[in-house]
């Protein structure tokens, strides 16, 4: 088994060598430009895993895996202009260093890209892998707008977060198994069980980012502790804390969340406060653990020598015990 962290050396290097038509220049230019600011490259890295977990060799799973990082990468040019977002990993967004219609065109085309470099996947594949691909995409598109119709709503409950942050989050990591796995030689029932494995290993991981922007180290969380209270963002703790909330405490925390002048500081202490006194802390850890718990359900089902199993085990292990 190859590591994960020499396969997504790997991508990155792939990623280098990805090529555009040099003109028209503001088409193409962005595309390089966001790839090239980086990241784990983790959901690609995670289809060469499957391929190989499966006996597969992982060049015929290359361009498919290029494919889930530029799609990856077009959502987030595009999240980027919806959030008006100024930066990306500590550059700036394309539609800050271009112009907003250039971040839309160049993320259009940059789909078109990731398609083509799906279509490179052997023939008797293709359409069981496109399909898996589009609702992929439709996915993360779906929980995408949920999320943004969340900031409009006061009455959002816990399942239809944790439905959300499955469309957003947790479908590519299964998708990208899935594909990866197939292309392995995998069967159809062991392909969706990695799967189902990946989306709940996604949910978890998300949970966990509510946690850590809350009590997370900022040394080692990697951005600002709190900025999800900050904006008012809908998380599984602020969602928990308004169900369970009552009398004095439910109007103080409406207040809070109302209120557009607090300084960010005090806001973040104030609604931390709060937390601590529901203890919404440990629902979330207790959320949390029943999606990994179900991952590795999930895991245990699969058909695979006992020593690959325990390699995905490590990986979520590794995923789910972390301070950023």
């Amino acid at each position: 088994m190859k590591k994960l962290k020499d396969l997504q050396e790997l991508i990155s290097q792939s990623v280098d060598k990805l090529t555009f038509p040099l003109h028209p220049a503001e088409l193409y230019e962005p595309i390089s430009y966001i790839l090239s600011i980086g990241g784990k490259r983790m959901r690609p890295a995670l289809l060469l895993m499957a391929c190989d977990l499966f006996g597969g060799n992982i060049d015929d799973a290359l361009s498919p895996a290029l494919a889930i990082e530029v799609f990856h990468n077009f959502t987030l040019m595009h999240d980027d202009i919806m959030d008006n977002a100024p930066l990306r990993r500590g550059r700036a967004t394309v539609h800050e260093k271009w112009n907003q219609n250039v971040g839309i065109l160049s993320g259009d085309v940059m789909l078109i890209e990731g398609y083509k470099l799906m279509m490179k996947v052997p023939d008797h594949l293709l359409r069981q892998i496109l399909d898996i691909f589009n609702n992929t995409a439709v996915g993360v598109c779906e929980g995408q707008q949920i999320d943004m119709d969340f900031e409009r709503r006061s009455d959002v409950i816990i399942k239809e977060y944790i439905e959300m942050i499955r469309l957003k989050t947790a479908v590519v990591l299964g998708g990208a198994l899935k594909i990866g796995a197939l292309i392995g030689g995998a069967d159809i029932k062991d392909a969706n069980l990695l799967s189902n494995f990946g989306e709940y290993l996604g949910i978890a991981f998300q949970l966990q980012d509510d946690i850590l922007d809350v009590y997370g180290d900022p040394e080692k969380f990697g951005k600002q502790v709190g900025g999800d209270i900050i904006s008012n963002k809908k998380t599984y703790l602020l969602i928990k804390a308004l169900e369970l909330a009552g009398g004095e405490t439910a109007t103080e925390l409406q207040h809070i969340l109302a209120n557009k002048d607090f300084i960010n500081e005090d806001k973040v202490q104030a609604v931390t406060a709060i937390y601590n006194s529901l203890g919404v802390k440990q629902y979330a850890d207790d959320q949390m653990q029943v999606y990994a718990d179900k991952a590795f359900e999930a895991l245990d089902a699969i058909n695979l020598p006992e020593e690959h199993k325990q390699y995905l085990r490590d990986f979520a292990d590794g995923l789910m015990v972390r301070e950023n």
